[in-house]
């Protein structure tokens, strides 16, 4: 038990020759044997796996040359994954904002290209942890209290869900098995972070790549909301949302996320990121300060009333570790910047309450698919209990993606998993974000992580009426990946936590 009043685990190895227990010779010979044997078995699997690879590689350039080249890309980032298990970590959390818009199965059969690469370098990390075991290096896991929760809310988004429908008779649909793995997608990620980064200095590197990244999502974002240098026309090859092009000239930022609301939270998750660092000295405070301005002008560039309001909720959240009056010296000037250079966007969206309504099209939109489509079915029959169905979505060809998808996160918990899983997602919540606070307290790298995660989190607990933001790709596995960061374990200053 630390001092920060946590229960935190690490994986624990411990090498045989470190060990006086089990070194040779102290050994019991029923021990050394089994483990000879062992050697020998892990021996004869890595020879045959090679030998494989080998053949594999010969059959690739005869009959496939032009996969040649991929298949030696694929190989160097296995090689190097296998040596420095970081750079696993390190390519997640750098590439997947650049790619998470890519339409599934559009480069990749079945797969987003983003979940390709977690595949990758988490198959890479789970064979060298295999090949390690066969030196006795035998690693203990052990779940602590905030992995519980993730996994509990990843269960009641699969296993009850998929039962209740084999109790009412019903059958699953590719949707409802596809959603249903979903948060057990971002707990695998979670997981790939977790054992790649091992020290602080890790941390930094990965808060700085990811840093980074949104630094060319909101740049992006913000040349396409004011659709200039052709970045519409540049998106629309693989960054088109189901093929449908009218959805880049909207004048709203999707940029590489290929939706607008994930570009928002991206960019104030990384802001806390950038004012966490900015308080505890660590970086040049130019470029810091130079990002955070692009980071608000990025989530304004959304055209999401949702974004503006979690990040004046992500601002409060923020004020209790860094003081009100240096944040307002970085965003009250990125508002106003924002707000010039954005006119044209700020004026779309203002146009949209001249309706008889007096609401934009929008807003009445998501009202009315949500008393059509998925409310009514809730509210019947108990269904709201245990939930409908996981699919998030149901198909509609009056709409141009063909279908309509639940645009309000707290209905979409009901629907996926009643009760349980808004339960278990609440207490997922309390659980991180206590830790959070507790960590975004410490003066080093592991607090400026843990500062993103709370305020994230704080601001995602209101928006999550509008919209599903948790799950949001790009900013969904930017979060997952920092609550890995942010681990007790990695801080060198828990002492100095109140």
């Amino acid at each position: 038990m630390s001092k920060l009043g946590l229960d935190e685990r690490d994986v624990q190895v411990t090498a045989e020759a470190t060990n006086p227990d089990v070194r040779l010779g102290s050994a019991p010979p029923r021990w050394g044997m089994r483990q000879a044997e062992s050697r020998r078995l892990g021996s004869r699997a890595i020879g045959g796996a090679c030998i494989a690879a080998v053949i594999g590689c010969g059959l690739v350039l005869i009959y496939l040359p032009s996969k040649a080249l991929l298949l030696f890309v694929v190989a160097g980032i296995m090689i190097a994954v296998y040596r420095r298990p970081a750079l696993a970590a390190y390519m997640v959390i750098f590439i997947t904002p650049l790619i998470a818009g890519i339409d599934r199965g559009s480069v990749i059969p079945f797969f987003r290209p983003n979940e390709a690469i977690d595949l990758l370098v988490g198959g890479t990390l789970v064979l060298r942890g295999t090949v390690r075991m066969r030196t006795g290096q035998f690693p203990r896991f052990r779940l602590d209290r905030l992995e519980w929760a993730f996994v509990a809310m990843a269960t009641c988004s699969s296993v009850i869900p998929l039962l209740w429908l084999y109790v009412r008779d019903l059958h699953p649909t590719s949707d409802d098995l596809l959603y249903s793995l979903v948060l057990w997608k971002y707990f695998g990620l979670y997981l790939l972070v977790r054992f790649s980064i091992r020290t602080a200095d890790e941390v930094r590197r990965a808060l700085w790549l990811s840093l980074w990244a949104c630094a060319v999502v909101c740049l992006v974002a913000i040349l396409q909301s004011l659709n200039l240098f052709g970045i519409p026309g540049m998106l629309s090859r693989y960054y088109a949302p189901f093929g449908v092009d009218g959805a880049l000239t909207i004048a709203r930022g999707s940029s590489l996320l290929s939706l607008p609301a994930a570009v928002g939270d991206l960019a104030i998750l990384n802001l806390a990121i950038v004012a966490g660092m900015f308080v505890r000295g660590i970086g040049d405070k130019r470029i810091l300060g130079g990002l955070a301005g692009l980071f608000v002008i990025g989530a304004l560039s959304a055209g999401e009333f949702s974004t503006v309001i979690a990040l004046l909720i992500a601002g409060v959240a923020m004020s209790f570790f860094i003081g009100g009056g240096r944040l307002l010296k970085v965003i009250v000037p990125s508002v106003a910047i924002g707000g010039y250079a954005l006119r044209p966007v700020i004026e779309d969206r203002l146009a949209g309450f001249q309706t008889s309504t007096g609401l934009p099209v929008s807003w009445t939109g998501r009202l009315n698919n949500l008393r059509t489509f998925f409310w009514p079915q809730l509210f019947s029959n108990w269904n709201w209990l245990l939930g409908v169905r996981p699919a998030a979505r149901v198909p509609d060809s009056g709409q141009a993606f063909g279908y309509v998808w639940i645009e309000s996160g707290y209905t979409w918990l009901l629907w996926g998993g009643g009760v349980p899983l808004l339960a278990s997602y609440f207490w997922f919540v309390w659980v991180a974000m206590r830790r959070a606070w507790k960590l975004a307290h410490v003066p080093d790298i592991v607090g400026v992580a843990a500062l993103g995660v709370f305020a994230t989190l704080a601001s995602q607990l209101i928006v999550m009426w509008f919209d599903p933001h948790l799950t949001y790709r790009g900013s969904g596995d930017a979060l997952f990946a920092l609550l890995a960061l942010a681990r007790p374990s990695l801080s060198r200053s828990t002492e100095h936590v109140a």
